[in-house]
């Protein structure tokens, strides 16, 4: 297995000023700072209401138009190196907040603006370098090789007695259909050829399902006529970027969970598609209620969440429901196209 590397690898990059986690963030933290401002300004609780109604006349408009700017500005923020996109930062957050400044006190309310606005700028400054360190100590955080770890984790308890049951599978084929066996020979090297790479970046969904089909060929050699696979992908987005093992967990654990428990045959139902923007993921297997050992989904489905939000922040979406004799996986991601990763 390869080593974990360190945090200090990666190279640190401004957030992803449209992604709707980093935004909602953004809001509270900011408005977070202003309630604290408030309070510092005054000597009585029963003048607290005053003063965030004076400092939000400044502060939310100031948000939504930096937010908008720096959004609107992604890619060129993103290919400047992290000090000058910093500074451009910086240089937007000023600009906001002086237009809002000049537009609203200055026009509106006839105040002198020279002392005051060199107050806001301070202040502005003071506020936008909290939240970059702040965006900056959650990237090292929740790096990738922190997303690493937890699925090399993962992969460690998938591979002990997925490994032997194949193996098993084709040793039965060897004599019988040695053409056959070479082939599940060959799809065990290609899906452990991805189990043991490192899996950081995002990869293409077409693949992510071309590998998931080679894990299912396998469990066929197995199960036989008891396992049964419903695709439903004339609506994927080939070209979308997924997280790496995305879908191959889910379906072991419809295999483990929902197959091999069963006395007769069971289906497993996989549907992608592409709605508003979002890649869809749809998959369900049989439940069983008495004798079902469906707690273990507990530990690939975490992991499946926590590597969702790395990429995607509150973009992502993982449910995981009972519907009557079906167990469901649902997960929402936003479509990232491959030409844009």
């Amino acid at each position: 297995m390869p080593s974990i590397k360190q945090n200090d690898q990666y190279p640190v990059a401004l957030p992803d000023f449209c992604n709707l986690g980093v935004m909602l963030r953004i809001l509270v933290l900011a408005n977070l700072m202003g309630l604290a401002g408030a309070l510092a300004q005054v000597s009585r609780l029963a003048e607290v209401l005053g003063e965030v109604q004076q400092i939000s006349l400044i502060l939310q408009p100031t948000l939504l138009l930096c937010l908008v700017s720096l959004c609107l500005l992604k890619k060129p923020l993103h290919r400047l190196s992290y000090p000058f996109g910093v500074g451009a930062v910086l240089g937007v957050a000023i600009g906001s907040v002086s237009a809002v400044y000049q537009l609203i006190v200055s026009r509106f309310f006839l105040v002198d603006g020279l002392g005051q606005l060199n107050r806001y700028w301070l202040l502005t400054l003071l506020a936008s370098g909290v939240l970059l360190g702040y965006f900056n100590m959650r990237s090292r955080i929740l790096s990738p090789a922190i997303g690493e770890a937890r699925l090399q984790a993962l992969q460690a308890r998938i591979r002990p007695h997925f490994l032997f049951n194949s193996i098993n599978a084709v040793m039965s084929l060897v004599r019988s259909e040695p053409q056959r066996a070479e082939r599940a020979l060959q799809d065990m090297a290609d899906l452990f050829r991805v189990l043991m790479r490192e899996n950081r970046e995002l990869v293409r969904l077409e693949d992510e399902v071309n590998l998931s089909w080679q894990y299912l060929e396998l469990e066929t050699l197995r199960l036989g006529e008891r396992l049964k696979i419903a695709w439903h992908i004339d609506k994927m987005p080939k070209d979308a970027m997924v997280p790496p093992l995305i879908l191959q967990p889910i379906l072991e654990n419809a295999v483990y969970h929902g197959i091999e428990p069963a006395s007769g045959a069971g289906e497993i139902s996989v549907n992608i598609f592409h709605s508003r923007d979002q890649v869809q993921l749809v998959i369900k297997n049989p439940y069983l209620q008495e004798g079902s050992h469906h707690a273990g989904n507990k530990m690939a489905m975490q992991n499946i969440r926590e590597r969702l939000s790395l990429h995607f922040d509150a973009e992502a979406r993982l449910k995981c429901e009972v519907q009557g004799d079906y167990y469901l996986v649902h997960i929402t991601m936003p479509y990232v196209k491959a030409s844009k990763a």
